[in-house]
């Protein structure tokens, strides 16, 4: 599912970015805009509650692995899988409708290289105050408490490694849980800065910096991930063998 929603996420933003750059084809229609947006966000939270599931996975392995397979079995995984799309759907979808509401009577250029809520908000001539709020309620509510409770599972973790008796256990169980973690700084840093900045500092950030963030979080982590968790997959060293 992370695969997928990695490949998805970059495959929604880059072509178009590829043609702006290479061919200068800079107009997209509204509807086609919403579509991008739609597929933006509801990918990148699915993504942060996929890491949230993989956090809460290897919190079983190491803190309970006799119990993983009772825990962990094909049914509760098929629900997980569920609840994560069911959830990033009920959360974005609305934001469609609060776009559609808005009447835009101004110049319509988005300066990013692809459709994002704000920045198609930001064209309105209304008031979009109710978009400001929702999303970051829905960013808050949604990525902000997956962020807390991938900590909760990491500090969790982290206590019983260090009570492991043997010494090549407490390793091995760090390298799991150390490649996750940077997994989840490289995804959520530059998206979550990404998004209080556009709210409260357009005025004092410079625009380009904007731009440079919300380009980085929607290339840089698709294109790591599978180096980062590569190097740490024996199955994988194998057959690159």
């Amino acid at each position: 599912m992370w695969a997928s929603a990695d490949i998805l996420f970059s495959t929604s933003t880059m072509p178009k970015a590829l043609t702006i750059f290479w061919l200068g084809t800079q107009a997209i229609s509204f509807d086609a805009c919403l579509t991008q947006m739609f597929c933006i966000h509801f990918l990148f939270v699915a993504d942060s509650a996929i890491l949230l599931a993989m956090a809460f996975d290897r919190y079983v392995a190491i803190c309970s692995p006799l119990h993983c397979n009772i825990i962990l079995t094909p049914s509760i995984i098929r629900k997980i899988a569920g609840a994560t799309l069911t959830h990033s759907f009920c959360i974005i979808f609305p934001s469609v409708f609060l776009l559609k509401t808005l009447p835009y009577c101004q110049t319509n250029i988005i300066s990013h290289t692809f459709c994002e809520h704000m920045g198609i908000a930001r064209l309105s001539c209304a008031d979009i105050s109710v978009n400001v709020w929702y999303g970051l309620a829905a960013a808050l509510l949604s990525t902000g408490l997956d962020i807390i409770l991938i900590t909760v599972f990491c500090v969790l973790i982290l206590r019983t490694v260090f009570h492991l008796p043997s010494h090549e256990a407490q390793l091995k169980a760090l390298g799991a849980c150390g490649t996750h973690i940077c997994v989840i700084l490289l995804f959520y840093m530059p998206a979550v800065f990404s998004v209080f900045a556009y709210r409260f500092g357009r005025k004092s950030i410079p625009h380009y910096v904007h731009i440079l963030l919300a380009n980085l979080y929607v290339v840089i982590p698709p294109m790591l991930n599978p180096v980062i968790y590569g190097v740490r997959t024996k199955q994988i060293w194998e057959g690159a063998v």
